[in-house]
């Protein structure tokens, strides 16, 4: 649209069904640019993506044409659907359903970024359970303990 301009940057966190550690070193890098080829094909902007064997933090530049449930629901459909096709993992593999979607400010662009590069040192220090109640606090969401990502019961 003419005249329309945006600056919105995104944190989406994700985690792998059960919060299983499910994704490998072996094939974490061809997940990340298949998931940024998915991102790039919708029109927004990949900042960082980084993963750890159970979760995976993806940080954009939106392009507000498409719906943040919609663009998160095609990247994991479609990254479940490759991750299955090419028999990544010894059983079928799927992403845990919901997300988190985090809006941030220009200014705080490197610190995010650094943030997401740096996962693995982050977690020797906290768990994906205590990192994500982390943020969810950070940002005053009311979230209930039950709709947490969990393990099977």
């Amino acid at each position: 649209m003419p005249n329309t301009y945006t600056q919105l940057y995104i944190h989406f966190v994700f985690a792998v069904k059960y919060r299983a550690s499910l994704i490998s070193k072996d094939w974490d890098d061809r997940l990340r640019l298949y998931i940024t080829a998915i991102t790039q094909n919708h029109g927004h902007k990949v900042i960082a993506i980084n993963n750890m064997p159970d979760h995976l933090h993806l940080f954009i530049g939106l392009n507000p044409k498409h719906a943040i449930s919609d663009l998160i629901r095609t990247i994991k459909s479609d990254s479940s659907e490759w991750i299955n096709k090419e028999k990544l993992t010894h059983g079928k593999f799927q992403w845990q359903e919901g997300y988190g979607a985090f809006s941030y400010s220009r200014s705080q662009v490197d610190k995010v970024v650094n943030y997401i590069l740096t996962q693995e040192e982050h977690h020797q220090k906290k768990t994906f359970i205590e990192e994500y109640k982390h943020l969810l606090k950070n940002f005053d969401i009311v979230f209930e303990e039950q709709y947490i990502f969990k393990l099977p019961e």
